[in-house]
């Protein structure tokens, strides 16, 4: 512990951000990252508990309090060291992880938790600044192939800790573009893509392979999952991969969305976030979109309360739209979460975003029952919504008597989650699923993430569902030693 009455002597301090009226004119990073000063005093917080349950809390089960004691020494180059150790991508998740270890952080007992992952966005930044992420090619080759199917945060992770073993790894990609959902499904103004890019150069100079605009497996053409990105120009059938590799690693995410079936669905003008979100991005990188969804002038209504449905919200913004609104389903939560009681777990909790603070109306325990439909000008788009209160009894949604009330809107986004893997990757490789339309495989110590399909494996969204980046990595990461230990008997790699 480097300094025993750090955490009294120094307050948490967050990361700034640039005045709202400037970042809404770009979609660039706005966050003002702490400076070495901000940091050391951030990590001079730190009491090095004696059970880190941050450490804990951490899916990647980053080792805290070590790299804490590090920056507050100065000693960065250890720190990031430190951190790579557990986690492939911090620059990822030092941006748009929601830091459970900060829920789980000893101090947030009762006071406020150490700033865990501002810290960690310090050191990733400083690292790349200072040259110190370097390509680590392995010192042999095992002569062993193996096919990760997908790009995103699962993806990567496994493909880059598998290289580095000395497998021969190819990661197959749908989209134009590496990245998944981190490059499709994440606003630039929350993570600029240059940081997926300095990964993938890194991984191509470690030996992966990287093959895009390839669909794996037949492709829905009708229902939500048919609605998901993709700009694929060839595509292979799973015989191929399974012909070609001594292994599959399937870690696309959880693609289908949520839908809201009511009278009017079908109107021009509702569309699934997974629709709006992606085409930004791509115009953001250079793309053309024929016939991009635009919140220009609009008034715009999100349903769903979670961080797509923010995402949403900053995308409209700066599109400059006319008004946003955010229809959350559940009760507003209460401003503070009681501590006693959920400490360390996640707690439940009123959360205000970045895009919030740029501009939103905010309604909770609301309920859509029906799309208006316009006249004349308008037949066949959405002009409104109809809704209605409701109380939740018992675990049961109950509708308000009285309630209803109409709601004028020109753009509506559905933003309300995702509820399994595009099905048909699966059932091209045969996969067997589970009740919620993930791939099954367990997470055993021995023979984990393995499908019921010989030398197949699942990781990430495809198997635990939609879930966070640090998850993703966690899978990745793990599933990249069982298919190590699956073709070499023995594996070295961390699990």
């Amino acid at each position: 512990m480097g300094k025993v009455t750090g955490f009294l002597e120094y307050e948490r301090l967050e990361e700034g951000y640039e005045p709202i009226a400037a970042r809404l004119k770009t979609w660039a990073e706005f966050v003002i990252g702490l400076n070495d000063e901000q940091a050391r005093q951030q990590g001079a917080r730190c009491m090095d508990c004696g059970t880190p349950f941050c450490s804990s809390g951490c899916p990647v089960n980053n080792i805290i309090p070590d790299f804490n004691d590090m920056v507050l020494h100065g000693d960065w180059k250890a720190a990031i060291e430190t951190l790579h150790q557990t986690n492939n991508f911090p620059e990822f998740t030092g941006r748009v992880c929601p830091a459970p270890c900060e829920a789980a952080c000893t101090l947030n007992v009762n006071d406020d938790a150490v700033g865990i992952k501002s810290i960690e966005h310090a050191i990733i930044d400083r690292a790349w600044a200072e040259g110190w992420v370097q390509p680590q090619p392995p010192a042999h080759k095992t002569g062993k192939k193996v096919a990760v199917v997908g790009s995103g945060p699962a993806g990567l992770a496994a493909a880059q800790q598998l290289a580095r073993a000395g497998h021969d790894v190819t990661v197959f990609e749908k989209n134009g573009r590496i990245g998944g959902l981190l490059r499709y499904g994440i606003p630039d103004f929350k993570m600029e893509k240059t940081h997926i890019d300095r990964r993938v150069a890194q991984m191509r100079s470690e030996g992966v392979a990287f093959r895009t605009g390839v669909r794996v497996g037949t492709w829905p053409s009708e229902g939500a999952a048919s609605k998901v990105t993709h700009d694929a120009q060839e595509t292979l059938a799973a015989e191929q991969l399974l012909a070609g590799f001594d292994a599959v690693l399937l870690a696309g995410g959880s693609e289908t969305s949520r839908d809201l079936s009511v009278p009017g669905r079908e109107l021009d003008g509702v569309h699934f976030a997974m629709e709006f979100l992606p085409q930004q991005n791509k115009v953001n990188a250079g793309d053309k979109v024929k016939g991009q969804i635009k919140a220009t002038g609009k008034r715009v209504i999100v349903i769903g309360g979670g961080d797509t449905g923010s995402d949403c919200v900053g995308t409209s913004n700066r599109h400059g739209a006319a008004s946003v609104t955010q229809f959350e389903l559940l009760p507003r939560p209460p401003e503070e979460e009681d501590r006693p009681l959920t400490w360390p777990y996640w707690p439940t909790k009123l959360r205000t975003s970045s895009s919030h603070e740029e501009g939103c109306a905010r309604e909770f325990a609301i309920a859509t029952k029906a799309f208006i439909a316009g006249t004349g000008k308008d037949k066949g788009r959405v002009v409104g919504l109809r809704t209605v209160q409701v109380l939740w009894q018992g675990g049961k949604m109950v509708e308000v008597p009285g309630s209803e009330k109409e709601w004028k809107a020109d753009l509506v986004l559905l933003a309300m989650g995702f509820v399994a893997p595009v099905a048909s990757v699966l059932e091209a490789f045969g996969v067997e699923k589970d009740a919620r339309g993930n791939a099954k495989a367990g997470t055993e110590a021995l023979g984990g993430y393995r499908t019921n399909v010989d030398k197949v494996f699942a990781a990430g969204d495809m198997r635990r569902g939609q879930s966070l980046v640090v998850w993703a990595i966690r899978e990745g990461r793990q599933a990249a030693r069982a298919v190590d230990e699956c073709l070499m008997g023995a594996s070295l790699l961390p699990r």
